[in-house]
């Protein structure tokens, strides 16, 4: 199975932010460390990040078998694979799953106007966020570089 590279986990990282302390994220999910969600996350929990980072890479395992299946179709680079998990990652794979930017990797992952529709992920609890605006323009320059 294909994994993502150690260069995008330290980006998430920074994307995500540490957060010791279950919190509600701009969507009004309980997240933790590094993004984490689920039903294990409860109001209160703590976590060190060694915990967060082995969350996230356990998380990031599914998004990359799911990112995997989705694009088995067409060849993908370490960077636009990467991108993709990110997304997923961040957004949802229900997200990912419909919308036009997977449609567009499926037909031509070479597809400039791909980066456009990474930008259009930029909402969180219905707002524009810098946080997301700055980061699907890295994925978006990622997938292409």
């Amino acid at each position: 199975m294909r994994t993502t590279s150690n260069e995008i986990i330290e980006k998430i990282k920074v994307w995500e932010g540490f957060r010791p302390k279950a919190y509600r994220c701009p969507a009004g999910v309980l997240t933790i460390g590094y993004g984490h969600t689920g039903a294990d996350v409860k109001p209160g929990m703590v976590v060190t990040e060694a915990e967060a980072a082995a969350l996230l890479c356990s998380d990031l395992r599914h998004f990359e078998q799911e990112v995997s299946r989705l694009t088995a179709s067409v060849t993908l680079s370490q960077h636009q694979f990467d991108a993709l998990v990110s997304f997923a990652f961040n957004c949802g794979l229900g997200n990912l799953k419909s919308s036009t930017l997977l449609r567009k990797v499926q037909v031509n992952p070479a597809d400039p106007s791909i980066a456009t529709e990474f930008k259009r992920w930029n909402r969180g609890g219905g707002k524009v966020l810098p946080g997301l605006v700055r980061r699907r323009s890295e994925e978006a320059a990622w997938y292409f570089s």
